[in-house]
Formats: structure tokens, sequence, C-alpha cells
């Protein structure tokens, strides 16, 4: 649970803090504004998640619907036309938005009295927001803006295995 939140928090910041970069990059107007499309596509997944869960999602369904949405949008960036790829970047927000709350409570099932701990630990995986646009960077400067987005691959990866299996790991202590 604490590498799933590492790659989310790592994803989420990619998108929200690289898209004014890529606007600027394609000098398209108002670069500034690009963020507020992610951040909106964030407040559609929230209320979406609001709306479905648990009535007709169960938060495993919608873990594994936006990491899927996330994989699917990622190699979009990277493969369509950069005047249009800045929109998708967009709609990372969207996928990545059901995240979070739907990995926390999976990571913490079953830990009984272990469970403030845990808590504990998987808020530390927040630090995925300071090392995954650390790479992001660095893959943007070897190769291309565009390009860099496939560091978010791996951590949709990480994160569809943990919503399919690595979520139902238990061991039992006795």
């Amino acid at each position: 649970g604490v590498i799933a939140i590492f790659f989310d928090v790592g994803v989420e910041i990619i998108a929200l803090g690289s898209i004014n970069d890529y606007a600027t990059i394609l000098n398209l107007p108002s670069p500034e504004h690009y963020v507020w499309y992610t951040s909106g596509g964030m407040v559609v997944g929230y209320l979406l998640g609001v709306t479905f869960i648990p009535r007709v999602l169960s938060q495993h369904t919608a873990l594994i619907a936006c990491t899927s949405l996330g994989i699917l949008i990622t190699v979009a960036i990277v493969f369509l036309p950069p005047a249009t790829s800045i929109y998708f970047v967009a709609v990372l927000g969207l996928s990545n938005s059901l995240l979070w709350p739907a990995i926390f409570p999976l990571a913490l099932a079953d830990l009984g009295k272990f469970t403030k701990t845990g808590s504990s630990i998987l808020v530390m995986g927040i630090v995925g927001g300071a090392i995954l646009p650390l790479l992001f960077g660095y893959v943007a400067g070897l190769t291309s803006h565009q390009m860099a987005y496939l560091v978010c691959l791996p951590s949709y990866l990480f994160i569809l295995w943990f919503a399919a299996s690595g979520s139902k790991i238990r061991t039992r202590t006795e």
C-alpha cells in the first residue's frame, strides 16, 4: 500500500505540476491556466466517486478503472500530437482522482490493532510527490516533455497490480 501511495501521489503531482510547463513549451496562450483543467478533472472524479461509490461501484473496482484509464491516457499523451496530448494530461486528473481514496482503505483492511501504525506508514508514501516529479524532469531534460510522461506508466502498472492482487495479500500473525 505504501508503494502504491508513493506512485499515486507522484503521478498526481506530475499531472498537476507539469501541464503549465507543457503548455508553455507548446506556446499555447495563457499556459498558467492549464492546471485548472487537471484540477477540474480531479473534481469531476471526486464527484463521480461520491455519487457511485459504494452504491454502484466498489472502491476496488473504481481503483482498477481509474488506474486502467491512467495507463491508456499516459500512452495517448506520448503518442498523440503534442497539441492534442496536452488535453490528455488534464484527463490524468480524472484518472488520479480516486486512487488515494481507494488505495488507503484497501491497504488498511484487516490490520486490526496495527491500523494506526499502518496509517502512519501509508502517509509516508506521500514522498512520491517529491521524487517522481524529479524523475519526470530528468527524463524531460534527456528526451522531451511529452516523452517524460512515460514515467507515469510504471506507476500506474504497479497501482493496477496492487488493485488486482497486491491489496489481497494478507499474513496471519498469531
